[in-house]
């Protein structure tokens, strides 16, 4: 995973909106099983903002921004269908997104404006990783495992997460969609 490297006084935030359960657990099992090393520090996710480097004394103006975001933006469903991948540009598989596809490119193009301008590896695209970075034997194996995954749900808020110095993500504030209403995890 490709991560800024952090300073004294600074924090290492994205933004995502968090997959619901029963559907976590499963695609947190699926990427046990393509053999990741991520998957026990990554929960499963749809990026908004990737990792970002934010000097600590600007998070309550960022968590402001967000508030207006997610204030602006209607809640939506979102439905996972199938697999998909980036090779041969990146070493990644994942579960696509059937369905709140411009709704996440609304809410990342607004997310990543502001304070948290910056520029993109790649063009954004909505997914949720199910495998990143592994021998091609476990992406083959993850796509193959998750080929017929389906799973809907509805989309009421986005999150800003913190990347520990254990290496884990770890949700910080929830911004409800249509309110704005913040709530520190």
């Amino acid at each position: 995973m490709n991560l800024p490297e952090r300073e004294t006084g600074q924090v290492r935030i994205g933004i995502a909106i968090e997959i619901p359960e029963p559907y976590a657990a499963q695609l947190s099992a699926a990427r046990v099983a393509a053999d990741d090393p991520l998957a026990n520090f990554i929960p499963p996710h749809i990026t908004l903002l990737g990792p970002t480097l934010l000097d600590a004394g600007r998070l309550a103006q960022a968590r402001g921004h967000l508030a207006a975001v997610a204030a602006a933006a209607p809640p939506f469903t979102v439905r996972l269908r199938g697999t998909a991948t980036f090779r041969p540009i990146s070493p990644v598989v994942f579960v696509a997104l059937a369905q709140g596809i411009s709704e996440c490119e609304q809410l990342e193009s607004t997310v990543r404006s502001g304070m948290l301008d910056g520029e993109l590896r790649f063009n954004y695209h909505p997914h949720v990783t199910i495998a990143h970075e592994v021998p091609d034997a476990d992406l083959d194996k993850a796509f193959e495992a998750m080929a017929d995954y389906s799973a809907d749900f509805d989309v009421d808020r986005f999150y800003q997460y913190e990347h520990g110095d254990d290496g884990i993500w770890r949700p910080q504030a929830s911004f409800r969609l249509g309110s704005g209403d913040t709530t520190l995890v």
